[in-house]
C-alpha cells in the first residue's frame, strides 16, 4: 500500500509541473516565475527547498551520534544563511533585476569572471542534488522490501523530479513547495507526538538527551578542533550565499519587501523545524535501542534508515502515510530547487555568452535540454558516491565558499573591487582549497578555511596590482537606493548584444 502511494504522489507532483507548463510564456516565467510570487509561497519555497533529505534522516542520525556540535553546519549554519541574505543581499538583488547570479558576475566584473563563477556554482549543485536523488532510491528501497533497490529507486526517483521541473520550472517549484510545506509540517510534527509518547513523552526524550550531552555545542579540543567548528559553520553559513537556488528564491518574489520577509521567515521558520527529525530520531532511538547498530555499519549511508525502519515497524498505516509523504515531500522540493539552480546558471551563464544571439524560444529549449544533462549528471554522482546526505551537502557549499563569495561580496561593497582581482580571487581560493584537500587534508587549518584565506587574498592582490576600474553602476548604488524606487521594467528576456 505504501508503495502505491507514493507513486502515486509522484504521479500528482508531476501532473502539477504540466499544469504549470502553461504559466510557462518565457524563459523568465521559467527561472524566477515572473517575479510574482506572495509573501506565503516565497517563504515556502525558502523553507522546503532547504528542508531537504538530508535535515530528516541525515541530520537527525548525525546529532544522536555528536549532538549539536555535530550539526553546527545544519541547520545553524545553513538558517544563518538565510537571515544573512535577508539582511545584506536580498534587497540588492532584487534591484539588479538579474536572471540569475551570474548576471551579477557578469555587469559587475567581465564575462570571464562570469563563466568562472557560473562553472563552479553550478557544478556545487552536484553534492546536493545527489544526496536528495540518493534518499529517494533508499526511500523506494525500503518500502518496496527491498524489492526494487537502491540504484532502480534512484533512477525512479531522479525521472521524476526531472518530468515536472523541466515542464514547469519555477513556477512548477513554487506551486508545489506551497503543498509540499503543508504535508512536511503535518506529517513530520504527528510522527514527533506519536514516536515522543512511545518514549515517555517529550520532556522525557529531552532529559534523556541532555543527560547523555547531546545538548553540548561548542567543541571540546584545541585550536585544531575550534576551527573544524568554525569551518563547519561557515560552509553553510556564508558558504551558500552565492547560490543560485537562494538568489531564484529572492527574485522570484513580487517586490523588494517580500523577497527580505520571505528569506527572513523562510531562514526562521527552518531552524525552528530541523530540529523536530532530530527529536524524532532521539526519541526512535529510545524506543528501539537496538538502532545504534547502524552505527556500526560498514556502509556509513545506514544510519539513515533510523527513521524509516522505526516508523515502518511502531505505528500505523495511516501514520506511515503521513511520514513518507512528508518524507518525499521534502526531498522532491530540494531535488527541484537542486535541479533548476545550476542548469539556470550554466545556460544563461556558461553556453550563452558564446550563442548571444539565441531567441528566448530558443534559450526556453536550451535551459529544459541542460536540465536532462544535469539530472543524467547528478544520477551517475549520486550512483557512486558513499557519503552520507549530510556530507554531500557540506561538500557542494565548500566550492562556492572558496571561489564565488569573496567577488560577490566585494563587488556589492567594495567599489574599488575590479576584473583581475574578482579573476585571482576564484584561481586563487580554489588552488589553495584543492592543494590543501590534496596534500594537508589534516592540518590545524582546514583546507576549506585555507582556501576563503587565498580567495580574499587573491582579490586583494589583483584589485591592487592593477588599474582601479569603475564598478558597474547597477551594483554600485543597488544598496543606496530607497526603498520606494521601483525596479526595472519586467522584459521577456531578449538576446544578448554580440560580443566585441
Amino acid at each position: 500500500m505504501l508503495i502505491a502511494f507514493v507513486l502515486l504522489y509522484l504521479a500528482f507532483t508531476v501532473s502539477i509541473g504540466v499544469w504549470a507548463a502553461g504559466r510557462v510564456k518565457n524563459s523568465r516565467d521559467f527561472l524566477i516565475a515572473g517575479r510574482s510570487l506572495p509573501l506565503v509561497m516565497n517563504v515556502a519555497t525558502v523553507f522546503a527547498t532547504w528542508l531537504g533529505a538530508e535535515t530528516v534522516l541525515s541530520v537527525s542520525a548525525t546529532f544522536i551520534q555528536d549532538g549539536l556540535g555535530g550539526v553546527v553546519a545544519d541547520p545553524f549554519g545553513a538558517s544563518f544563511c538565510l537571515v544573512l541574505v535577508a539582511v545584506f543581499f536580498a534587497r540588492a538583488f532584487y534591484r539588479m533585476n538579474l536572471l540569475t547570479i551570474g548576471d551579477f558576475y557578469r555587469q559587475r566584473y567581465s564575462k570571464p569572471v562570469e563563466v568562472a563563477t557560473s562553472i563552479a556554482i553550478s557544478v556545487s549543485y552536484l553534492g546536493w542534488l545527489s544526496a536528495q536523488l540518493s534518499a529517494l532510491g533508499l526511500m523506494f528501497s525500503i518500502l518496496s522490501g527491498g524489492t526494487i533497490s537502491l540504484t532502480e529507486g534512484i533512477l525512479i526517483g531522479g525521472a521524476s523530479v526531472l518530468c515536472y521541473t523541466i515542464l514547469g520550472g519555477m513556477w512548477a517549484i513554487a506551486i508545489t513547495d506551497l503543498f509540499q510545506t503543508v504535508a512536511i509540517v503535518i506529517g513530520l510534527s504527528a510522527i514527533a507526538y506519536m514516536v515522543g509518547a512511545m518514549a515517555g513523552g517529550p520532556a522525557a526524550v529531552i532529559a534523556a538527551a541532555a543527560e547523555a550531552g547531546k545538548f553540548d555545542f561548542w567543541p571540546q579540543g584545541g585550536a585544531k578542533e575550534w576551527l573544524a567548528f568554525v569551518a563547519a559553520f561557515m560552509v553553510l553559513s556564508i558558504g551558500s550565499v552565492p547560490q543560485q537556488d537562494v538568489f531564484q528564491r529572492v527574485t522570484s518574489a513580487r517586490d523588494e519587501k517580500t523577497a527580505v520577509r520571505g528569506s527572513l521567515l523562510g531562514g526562521l521558520l527552518y531552524f525552528c523545524f530541523a530540529f523536530v527529525p532530530m527529536f524524532i530520531a532521539y526519541a526512535a532511538l529510545m524506543v528501539d535501542p537496538s538502532m545504534s547498530r547502524l552505527f556500526a555499519a560498514e556502509d556509513v549511508r545506514e544510519v539513515q534508515r533510523i527513521l524509516p525502519d522505526l516508523v515502518l515497524g511502531r505505528v500505523p498505516t495511516w501514520a506511515q502515510v503521513l511520514f513518507f509523504g512528508a518524507l518525499l515531500s521534502a526531498i522532491l522540493s530540494t531535488a527541484s530547487a537542486a535541479l533548476l539552480a545550476p542548469a539556470s546558471l550554466f545556460s544563461e551563464n556558461v553556453i550563452r555568452p558564446f550563442a548571444p544571439r539565441l531567441s528566448d524560444r530558443q534559450f526556453l529549449l536550451l535551459l529544459r535540454a541542460v536540465l536532462a544533462a544535469f539530472a543524467v549528471a547528478a544520477l551517475v554522482f549520486a550512483l557512486n558516491s558513499r557519503s552520507t546526505m549530510y556530507e554531500m551537502v557540506q561538500d557542494s557549499s565548500g566550492v562556492t565558499m572558496v571561489s564565488c563569495l569573496v567577488p560577490l561580496v566585494a563587488g556589492l561593497y567594495w567599489k574599488r573591487a575590479n576584473v583581475p582581482g574578482a579573476i585571482v580571487s576564484v584561481v586563487l581560493g580554489l588552488g589553495v582549497w584543492g592543494g590543501a584537500e590534496l596534500l594537508l587534508p589534516d592540518a590545524t587549518l582546514p583546507p576549506v578555511l585555507a582556501g576563503l584565506l587565498g580567495s580574499i587574498v587573491g582579490m586583494l592582490i589583483g584589485t591592487y596590482a592593477a588599474t582601479p576600474e569603475r564598478a558597474h553602476p547597477h551594483a554600485r548604488h543597488a544598496l543606496r537606493r530607497s526603498a520606494a524606487s521601483a525596479p526595472p521594467p519586467l522584459e521577456e528576456h531578449s538576446p544578448r548584444p554580440p560580443p566585441n
